[in-house]
C-alpha cells in the first residue's frame, strides 16, 4: 500500500500557475505508475496526467501544453506544474498510484489514493 498526501491546491486567476505536490510513502515508490485525476463539483473523476515508472508521461487533452507531471524518486513525490489555468479546471485534484510501470487514464486502475486539494480559478 502507498500513503498519499497531497498539497499547493488554492485560489488562483485565470492565467496564473499552481504546482500540486504527492508526497508518498509504503512501497517502493520509483515502481509505481502515478497520475494525477480531478473531479469538478457535480462530475466525475477525470483523468488528467499520468507518468510511467519509465518517465513516459500522458496527458488528457484538456490539458496538454498547460501542465507537467514529473516525478522524483529520490524524493518519494509527484508533481503537477499547472500553467495557464482556466476555470474549467476548478477542481479537487487527487494523486493515485498504482503497482505497475504503466499509468492508464482508468481511476479504477489505482490502488492507493490522497485525500485531494481544492484547486479554483476564477475569471
Amino acid at each position: 500500500q502507498v500513503h498519499l498526501v497531497e498539497s499547493g491546491g488554492g485560489k488562483v486567476q485565470a492565467g496564473d500557475s499552481l504546482t500540486l505536490t504527492c508526497a508518498a510513502s509504503g512501497r517502493t515508490f520509483k515502481l509505481d505508475a502515478m497520475a494525477w485525476f480531478r473531479q469538478a463539483l457535480g462530475k466525475e473523476r477525470e483523468f488528467v496526467a499520468g507518468i510511467n515508472w519509465s518517465d513516459l508521461r500522458h496527458y488528457t487533452d484538456s490539458v496538454k501544453g498547460r501542465f507537467t507531471i514529473s516525478r522524483d524518486n529520490a524524493k518519494n513525490m509527484v508533481y503537477l506544474q499547472m500553467n495557464n489555468l482556466r476555470p474549467e479546471d476548478t477542481a479537487v485534484y487527487y494523486c493515485a498510484a498504482r503497482p505497475d510501470m504503466v499509468a492508464t487514464s482508468a481511476s479504477r486502475d489505482y490502488d492507493d489514493w490522497g485525500q485531494g486539494t481544492q484547486v479554483t480559478v476564477s475569471s
